[in-house]
């Protein structure tokens, strides 16, 4: 091994006993449901998550995770760990959704909780701090959810991420930085990012329009203007319709009967519409008007916003129509290279394995299907023989009796 390698390893390995993992939630065995506890807040039909790699995978032990079961149910479970705060550090949150039932509706994320949350008590509007990851519902709704909640307000991001949508089992990534910036990954790819304050409304914003200005009464700001000089043409007025003279009184007509017949109306081929002076240049033309801005007293600049005092739990609160998603490989740590590691180690293989045998169960189903088709049209042709065979026998009823 050259010494650019070890120092290499050396390096990685010092790096990873730095990092600091919160929780890692793999989902090994049945043992999960020791470290998970149910909600069983009153007036909810809560859903069962199973243990399952699901139908298509890498690994059939490696790539279990915990699936939702039950059709048209809500689905509230928790789990606690050791406190901690995200002060001067990364936070990232990290887990793995499968959607192998081809959602119709249905949430897929998680939400992050201090150490007050009640599990046996959580859902919907039990307070949170963080909500992230995808949710689907229909065509129209196929977005990544990051929902901060600040100062007692959930705050949604006000940029469109969209989530995917297919069959496989895709990796969600939030990062928070101390500098008050975000990152979100899917499959370790980045797809959006920017600073808290820009793309959440945490604060009020920074400048605001002078209530004490207002547009001058002389303000043009009308860039053209008729022209004084111009003048409609004499003959510009016509009628919108005119009677057709291509039409004729019916010989059967009765005045008396039907009384004074008139001819139908047509568009006219000499109407010009309304007139209207041509456009000259405005020579008092201003501009557009700006509204002049002054400092927002009610803006006081936050340098925590990314702070979490104390970080406690995780849980999946959901409603799904259609169950059989499978969410799995959680992770909760300060150390962004360690997450991305993590995701290309655990994550990647996964994918690519179960896209190889998710289609050779499409292959396997496609020949399937076409080994059935000449079968049924054998069938069908010995019917139509039989039938043709029965058509020809003579009838009893044409027969003497012997």
């Amino acid at each position: 091994m050259s010494i650019l390698v070890k120092l290499f390893c050396l390096f990685l390995v010092t790096h990873i006993v730095k990092a600091e993992i919160f929780l890692e939630e793999r989902f090994p065995d049945d043992s999960w449901e020791s470290r998970w506890i149910y909600s069983e807040h009153p007036g909810k039909e809560f859903g069962k998550f199973k243990l399952t790699s699901g139908k298509f995978y890498n690994d059939a032990e490696k790539d279990k995770g915990i699936q939702t079961s039950e059709d048209a149910k809500f689905y509230a479970v928790s789990r606690k760990f050791t406190p901690f705060s995200n002060k001067d550090k990364p936070l990232v949150i990290q887990f793995t959704v499968k959607h192998e039932q081809n959602i119709d509706c249905g949430g897929g994320y998680v939400k992050l909780f201090d150490c007050s949350l009640d599990q046996k008590d959580m859902h919907g509007e039990t307070p949170y701090l963080i909500m992230f990851g995808p949710d689907i519902c229909g065509p129209g709704t196929k977005k990544v959810h990051a929902i901060f909640n600040y100062k007692g307000k959930n705050l949604l991001i006000n940029k469109d991420v969209r989530c995917k949508d297919d069959v496989y089992t895709h990796l969600y990534t939030l990062i928070v930085k101390p500098d008050n910036t975000y990152e979100i990954l899917i499959d370790n790819e980045k797809v959006e990012s920017g600073d808290l304050e820009s793309d959440w409304e945490f604060l009020p914003p920074k400048k605001i329009k002078d209530p004490a200005a207002k547009k001058p009464d002389d303000w043009d700001d009308r860039p053209t203007i008729d022209d004084p000089n111009d003048s409609k043409p004499e003959d510009w007025d016509k009628p919108m319709h005119i009677p057709d003279p291509d039409a004729k009184k019916p010989e059967d007509w009765d005045d008396e009967m039907d009384g004074e017949w008139e001819p139908p109306m047509i568009d006219n081929p000499d109407y010009k519409g309304e007139w209207k002076p041509k456009q000259i240049d405005n020579p008092d033309y201003k501009g557009v008007w700006v509204h002049p801005e002054i400092d927002n007293p009610e803006y006081s600049p936050d340098t925590n916003l990314y702070f979490k005092e104390e970080v406690c739990a995780i849980g999946f609160d959901l409603w799904q129509v259609k169950s059989g998603t499978i969410f799995g490989n959680i992770l909760i740590t300060d150390d962004i290279n360690v997450a991305k590691e993590i995701g290309d180690t655990v994550w990647k293989p996964m994918f690519e394995g179960e896209k190889k045998m998710k289609e050779a169960q499409d292959e396997a189903e496609r020949k399937e299907q076409e080994q059935k088709k000449p079968e049924e049209n054998d069938d069908e042709e010995e019917d139509e023989e039989e039938e043709a065979e029965k058509s020809e026998e003579p009838s009893e009823e044409g027969h003497d009796e012997l």
